[in-house]
């Protein structure tokens, strides 16, 4: 979002600039604060969703070491799958979940769990929390 007194020479500089560490989206300041939700906490939540999956290839008789490379390479995997292809994640989970199989069994028990309200609710809590640090910082 650009600020009342940034000309289009700064949103391009700016764009180059983010362009060069990652992939630049531009959205409204009105949704900045979703956008905290997601991109801004969202790193906190991948990092435990990786440590999670670690901890449980040490439950399963892992090896940390082993566990903790081969829980990161499965998210960084993943991500750049759904990048490279474009498609929605639900359609990669079916594409990847066998009838009776393990990875069925695994979602159920992740559904079961509520991950995915889980996730939800930590997105919006951070959203909801950098609507109030805003009003704070401007009042």
């Amino acid at each position: 979002a650009a600020g009342t007194h940034a000309t289009a020479q700064h949103m391009e500089v700016a764009q180059q600039l983010f362009a060069a560490v990652g992939d630049v989206v531009q959205v409204p300041e009105s949704l900045m604060d979703a956008v905290t939700g997601v991109s801004g906490s969202g790193p906190a939540f991948v990092a435990l969703v990786v440590e999670a999956l670690a901890d449980g290839g040490v439950a399963a008789g892992l090896p940390r070491a082993i566990a903790q490379r081969l829980a990161l390479q499965t998210v960084r995997g993943t991500a750049e799958l759904l990048q490279t292809t474009d498609l929605h994640p639900a359609v990669l989970k079916d594409r990847v979940t066998s009838p009776g199989g393990t990875t069925i069994a695994g979602v159920a028990a992740l559904e079961k769990a509520g991950l995915r309200n889980a996730l939800i609710e930590a997105v919006k809590a951070a959203y909801q929390r950098s609507q109030e640090l805003g009003k704070g910082s401007s009042g």
